[in-house]
């Protein structure tokens, strides 16, 4: 729908149960807007929020790790209903093989979509890895997928729409992107 489709990607996407996701650069721009009283901002693009509740009726789970801790993803997450939510994670392996095991999944079974190196070691052990369209070029060039689109601008629902797609459920939800 986006772009045409490297080889071998559609049969990974089809067998995905979960999609684990970065915030920074990733659901947002990777910008931090710090205020004058400290207070920081992100934005989060609706269309995004619609895909993740999208995927959630369809019944692929969806988790976030990020290494940031940030009340703005609690509350954000909270809204799509998102319900593995691991902040302040340098190292993302441990939150990872939680949810693996906790859900009872191959790796195979598994998405992890990304924007920087941070998210590499956890990439290489998914079914299905996925970088953001301006991604650091070294995530680019080894993903199995690069959106057409940035992060912060749609990238992840154009993931959802994929997985969607491929296992045939696309068009299945008329919710809200709140």
């Amino acid at each position: 729908m986006y772009q045409p489709l490297p080889a071998g990607v559609a049969e990974r996407a089809s067998d995905i149960r979960l999609l684990i996701c970065d915030v920074d650069g990733v659901f947002s721009d990777g910008r931090i807007y710090l205020g004058n009283q400290g207070e920081e901002l992100k934005a989060f693009h609706t269309r995004d929020g619609y895909g993740i509740k999208a995927l959630r009726h369809a019944g692929i789970e969806v988790a976030v790790i990020t290494g940031r801790n940030s009340d703005i993803v609690s509350a954000r997450m909270k809204s799509l209903t998102v319900p593995y939510v691991y902040q302040g994670q340098e190292d993302k392996m441990p939150a990872f093989a939680k949810l693996q095991q906790q859900l009872e999944l191959s790796p195979t079974q598994i998405a992890y979509i990304g924007d920087d190196l941070s998210d590499w070691n956890v990439m290489q052990h998914c079914g299905l890895a996925v970088a953001v369209n301006d991604a650091h070029p070294y995530l680019r060039r080894h993903a199995h997928y690069t959106t057409s689109l940035n992060g912060g601008f749609g990238a992840v629902r154009e993931l959802c729409d994929l997985l969607l797609i491929c296992q045939q459920k696309f068009a299945t939800f008329s919710g809200s992107s709140t």
